[in-house]
């Protein structure tokens, strides 16, 4: 096989079931050592359980490999620190971080309480954080490491009832692309992945014949090259029914109307020339607007 992970820690959270689940097994079919994180709560986020993360160690160990559990929620970044020390103490080092866990709690954004908000960006933001730093020191000491967030067409695109999930969602794009900044010169690579799969978070949403399609065993390709030692950085690669597609934040070419009373008019009056996409680029970092935009205003820049 020619994406080889032999001799590969790998920690994979949310690793009881679905996508997580098909990813911890992957890793591991193909010689990662794997530590399998599930706090083993409902969708909602209640309950806690590992028996289902076990079942899949379990498995691994059957087929050969080597993988242990571990039920820290990510919500807590001291159980994170120690999920991790667990990993380094049996294996001695952690090459790749998939951040899976996730919860929902949807509702239309004017029943949602901040209560749910609040939960839900803790366990998808706050928990990819908690685990990035807690893996962080130990890969720039090896200058090594490969770090997935679990993104979403929700907080890539929007979509009804899900505000806290898609405001978390999109924030792991936001953390993925600093983080894949300041990782670049430890030969940390960071990325992200939008899955379109069938799992306890989509069951009454789809029709059969969908669901069939939408196996999580189909996003997996997408996963194996973003962790590989061959990965890019800083890619967003949308996975789902065997098809892959890549997602871009993108810089308009735009226009230049400088400074003055008549601006807002003038902007209202042209706004589809800001918008169009002729000419549009992927910046290389958040001070490429600026540098764009100077460069547009005609200003020297040092």
């Amino acid at each position: 096989m020619g994406l080889d992970f032999t001799g590969r820690v790998a920690i994979v959270t949310g690793a009881g079931g679905g996508l997580g689940r098909e990813h911890a097994l992957a890793l591991a079919a193909r010689g990662a050592k794997v530590l399998v994180n599930d706090l083993g709560a409902a969708v909602d986020g209640s309950g806690h359980s590992v028996s289902a993360a076990q079942q899949v160690v379990e498995q691994i160990r059957a087929a050969g490999g080597e993988a242990m559990v571990n039920g820290a929620s990510v919500t807590d970044f001291a159980a994170v620190q120690a999920m991790v020390q667990q990993a380094a103490d049996a294996w001695g080092r952690v090459d790749i971080l998939v951040n899976n866990a996730g919860i929902l709690r949807d509702k239309s954004f004017a029943k949602m309480s901040m209560e749910d908000f609040r939960l839900v960006v803790d366990v998808h933001l706050m928990g990819a954080a908690h685990c990035c730093k807690a893996v962080w020191p130990l890969m720039q000491a090896q200058q090594y490491g490969r770090i997935l967030m679990t993104t979403s067409s929700t907080g890539l695109y929007g979509n009804f009832g899900q505000a806290n999930y898609g405001a978390a969602k999109l924030a792991q794009v936001g953390l993925m692309q600093t983080l894949g900044i300041e990782g670049a010169k430890y030969g940390i690579r960071v990325n992200a992945l939008a899955p379109t799969a069938a799992t306890r978070m989509t069951e009454g949403l789809m029709t059969e014949g969908a669901l069939q399609q939408l196996a999580p065993a189909a996003v997996v390709p997408a996963m194996l090259v973003l962790v590989h030692e061959s990965a890019p950085t800083r890619t967003i690669l949308c996975a789902g029914a065997g098809s892959f597609e890549a997602a871009h934040i993108t810089l308009t070419q735009g226009i230049h109307l400088g400074t003055g009373a008549q601006v807002p008019e003038a902007l209202a009056q042209r706004l589809q020339a800001v918008l169009a996409p002729e000419g549009q680029q992927v910046p290389d970092s958040g001070q490429a607007q600026a540098m764009h935009e100077l460069g547009k205003a005609g200003a020297g820049v040092r």
